[in-house]
């Protein structure tokens, strides 16, 4: 009943909206999703006290079955996608999406929180991939039908398209991985697949897997240099999806390495971490060194996304116990600090008609102190500011590549340390540019403006913006509780996969 209560609401309150009330005014549409995304909550909250398991036959001549689960690694995830899902929807009310119809609009933000859920809980290879794959075409809508309306059509077609293009193409790497997988294994079950960690297999089918599973992940986090198609689509989507795309699509990719790669053929994931920290790192410097010149503020929030799921990415392929969870929380920190981001930067683009720095009205902290505030804690929080939420995860994935596992080689990673802390120095620089131009400039009149303070946020967006604070300042101060919930999880996945020689 618990997991019925996660998944199901949002997809009726989905597929209702999507056929049965187009037409609908957008504050009924903004209600039926609020409700379907609160059940949804409530369902979150639920599985994660209970921790319940379904598993029965689905397609018994394939020996598929319909299997979910909830453990450690995916209850902070399934928190965040649910709570972000609730938070997005109260936000978009009263606010009349261009494009399309708001049953539309609140339809696919449904479906593709839909997919996200069903993702963290499956624990069936294929049925993985099918949840994997859901998101794409609501969050394809939400780009292209929803976009920037001050954009021409053909960019945010364009936008949508190099999204789906790219995610696509990623997918087929996943599907060709996961039907070798379960033919090589004879079993489609996570679960199984993770226990006999790859035991049943060679080791050049495990790096051939390996590759095949972390390809179609990486586009997806997305991991330099497949990361092109994630600022235009930012750019040009609506508040509500650049949050869902930043905070919970970009997670499934890192949970696929996590539940899939990882575990199931952990002597190929081995061979390839340097590869994938090298990468990563790369992508860290790149990223950082674009914020520093990038005017354009969702691009640069954008970029930023990059270089924080680098860090992710790093921990991931030190190989150790203090590198996972430092991933975990990487994941949860960059989900809260880039969702508040856009919720802060879309609104202002929407008040001021431009994100461009050189453009934008100075002196935020008089003309909407509100806003003003907000930004400086998610900025703050991006370039790693001890007591908040951005902190532990990078700080985190930097000491576990200085400490990699005895199979990895320990001098690449150390410069791969390295390279990482000098990423974060420059998440510091461009952050403080993008304060110092925007908040501690100096204020020009506005009278009459869009920039008038009397447009600073306030009733249900400001209650919606203080929680994402909150959380923020809460999970910098408290990192505890979400690393204790996956702490037993991840020692037990490490340990499985410590008997095939992949992880110490």
């Amino acid at each position: 009943m618990a997991l019925s209560l996660l998944l199901v609401p949002p997809l009726i309150g989905g597929v209702l909206l999507l056929l049965v009330l187009r037409g609908t005014p957008a504050r009924l549409c903004g209600a039926v999703a609020a409700l379907a995304a609160a059940l949804s909550l409530v369902g979150a909250v639920l599985v994660s006290t209970g921790r319940p398991r379904i598993d029965t036959a689905w397609v018994p001549s394939l020996g598929l079955r319909w299997s979910f689960a909830v453990d450690g690694i995916a209850i902070p995830l399934i928190l965040l996608t649910a709570a972000l899902t609730l938070l997005v929807v109260l936000h978009s009310r009263g606010v009349e999406p261009p494009g399309g119809t708001p049953a539309t609009f609140y339809g696919a933000i449904l479906l593709t929180s839909f997919g996200a859920l069903a993702t963290f809980t499956v624990r069936d290879a294929i049925g993985f991939y099918i949840a994997f794959e859901l998101v794409l075409v609501p969050m394809w809508v939400l780009i292209g039908r929803f976009g920037d309306e001050h954009a021409p059509a053909a960019v945010r077609t364009d936008a949508a398209n190099r999204f789906l293009l790219f995610t696509v193409t990623g997918s087929a790497f996943l599907l060709v991985g996961l039907i070798l997988l379960v033919t090589l294994t004879g079993t489609s079950n996570l679960d199984q697949l993770a226990a006999a960690a790859g035991s049943s297999l060679s080791h050049g089918q495990q790096v051939l897997l390996a590759v095949l599973l972390v390809a179609g992940m990486a586009i997806k986090v997305p991991l330099w240099p497949v990361h092109t198609w994630l600022p235009p689509a930012h750019s040009t989507a609506p508040t509500a999806g650049s949050v869902l795309l930043a905070a919970i699509l970009l997670k499934m990719g890192t949970y696929g390495l996590v539940r899939v790669a990882i575990p199931v053929v952990p002597d190929g994931f081995a061979t390839i971490a340097p590869y994938l920290a090298v990468l990563a790192v790369v992508g860290i410097i790149w990223a950082g060194l674009a914020c520093l010149v990038e005017r354009d503020l969702k691009r640069l929030v954008a970029y930023s996304s990059v270089a924080h799921m680098g860090f992710v990415v790093l921990g991931l392929s030190s190989g150790t116990q203090t590198g996972m969870q430092a991933a975990l929380f990487g994941n949860i920190a960059h989900g809260v600090v880039s969702g508040l981001l856009f919720m802060v930067v879309g609104r202002l683009k929407s008040q001021w008609h431009t994100a461009d720095l050189e453009s934008v009205p100075r002196a935020l902290r008089e003309l909407s102190p509100r806003y003003g505030f907000a930004l400086v804690v998610g900025f703050a929080a991006a370039l790693g500011l001890p007591g908040l939420i951005g902190f532990w995860g990078e700080v985190l994935s930097v000491y576990s590549a200085w400490t990699a596992a005895a199979s990895r080689p320990s001098g690449l990673f150390q410069v791969c340390a390295v390279v990482a802390a000098i990423g974060m120095a420059l998440a510091a620089g461009y952050s403080l540019r993008v304060l110092r131009q925007v908040w501690a400039g100096e204020a020009a009149s506005t009278e009459g403006s869009a920039a008038d303070p009397a447009r600073d946020v306030s009733g249900v967006e400001w209650a919606v913006v203080a929680a994402m604070v909150a959380a923020i300042v809460l999970g910098g101060l408290l990192p505890a509780p979400v690393l204790a919930t996956t702490g037993d999880d991840v020692a037990r996945l490490l340990t499985a996969s410590s008997t095939a020689g992949g992880m110490p």
